[in-house]
């Protein structure tokens, strides 16, 4: 039973039509329950919306925790660690607004002496925001995402060598700025920001440099920005398509 359930829930363990259709389901739940956070004010339509959405999540929730053994591969463990997985720890905080007013409805917070002595509303307020973590649940659903996180996984030290080096890079960027530019750059964190807004060659025009020196580190910047974003993206590309040609191989 529990594998006929993994091979459901999961996308790619099973080409039927019930798999299929679970999938495309659970797709279009996520983009449902991201319409509440496209309107400020709050209806009883919404909070439908949000109660009945998050009941469907749950449940998804519920069915990969049986199942967790069968994904994971680490036998009883693996019901203790998938909470911690990345994906299920996504699943929890986007989930967690909704479970609240569905807890606060259902009277379920008085039960729960640590929540009673915060206010409820103002928990909803700031738990708010995790609800656009939903959208990272579409990634689930789709293999090209799947491929692009086992390139990821597979080129992560390449890729850390590039982040270091742009980080790198903004700060001796930033500090050289610093010095130069003070009238233009009160504080630090101005020129940090300039310097990262200049790596990505975006420069918003908020803060320019005015003399001759910093005009021409000005320059350097986006031309070396240009060098070290281009980077990751030709990492990720080549390795996409390695992934891609194995695949087609199979």
């Amino acid at each position: 039973m529990r594998k006929w359930i993994y091979e459901i829930i999961e996308p790619g363990k099973n080409g039927s039509r019930l798999s299929r259709a679970y999938d495309i389901g659970m797709l279009c739940t996520i983009l449902v329950s991201l319409i509440p956070l496209t309107v400020r004010t709050v209806t009883p339509l919404l909070l439908w919306i949000d109660c009945v959405t998050a009941l469907i999540f749950l449940s998804d929730y519920f069915l990969r925790l049986i199942t967790a053994d069968l994904k994971l591969k680490k036998a009883a463990a693996s019901f203790l660690l998938y909470p911690f997985t990345p994906i299920a720890i996504v699943d929890l905080l986007s989930m967690l607004p909704a479970v609240l007013l569905i807890a606060n409805a259902l009277g379920l917070i008085r039960l729960i002496p640590l929540l009673q002595a915060f206010d409820i509303l103002r928990l909803l307020r700031l738990f708010r925001g995790f609800r656009v973590l939903r959208i990272f649940k579409v990634f689930r659903y789709s293999k090209n995402f799947e491929i692009i996180a086992r390139v990821l996984k597979e080129q992560r030290s390449v890729l850390a060598a590039v982040g270091i080096m742009a980080v790198g890079y903004v700060f001796v960027a930033a500090l050289i700025m610093y010095n130069v530019e003070s009238a233009t750059f009160p504080t630090f964190l101005d020129a940090l920001y300039w310097a990262t807004i200049s790596l990505t060659t975006i420069g918003y025009g908020d803060f320019y440099p005015v003399t001759a020196v910093g005009k021409l580190i000005t320059m350097l910047s986006s031309v070396l920005g240009v060098a070290v974003i281009a980077l990751p993206s030709g990492v990720i590309t080549a390795g996409y398509l390695s992934e891609f040609n194995k695949i087609s191989e199979k």
